[in-house]
């Protein structure tokens, strides 16, 4: 299960995840951020990945997918975070 809390600012807009990445929270994710794309480019957008505990290839396909049209700031803490952070970084390259 993934639960997404979307906080707006009024120059940036913060996505945070919480849980499993994967499967059908994937679809979930993407719907989220279709409603978001719509503002651009009028905010910032950061993704905060510290409380994800899981993310399949999918899940880390869509946030690489978000952060290259966006730039977005991923924030993490945790090492699964991290990582997929790096890997997203890494692929952007």
């Amino acid at each position: 299960m993934l639960r997404i809390h979307v906080q707006p600012d009024n120059k940036t807009t913060t996505i945070t995840l919480e849980g499993q990445l994967a499967g059908p929270s994937v679809v979930k994710l993407n719907q989220v951020w279709t409603e978001f794309a719509r503002l651009l480019p009028f905010t910032a957008l950061q993704i905060d990945l510290r409380d994800v505990t899981e993310a399949d290839a999918w899940g880390v396909k869509a946030l690489r997918d978000i952060q290259a049209v966006t730039g977005a700031k991923l924030i993490t803490s945790s090492p699964l975070a991290k990582y997929i952070a790096e890997d997203i970084a890494r692929r952007c390259a």
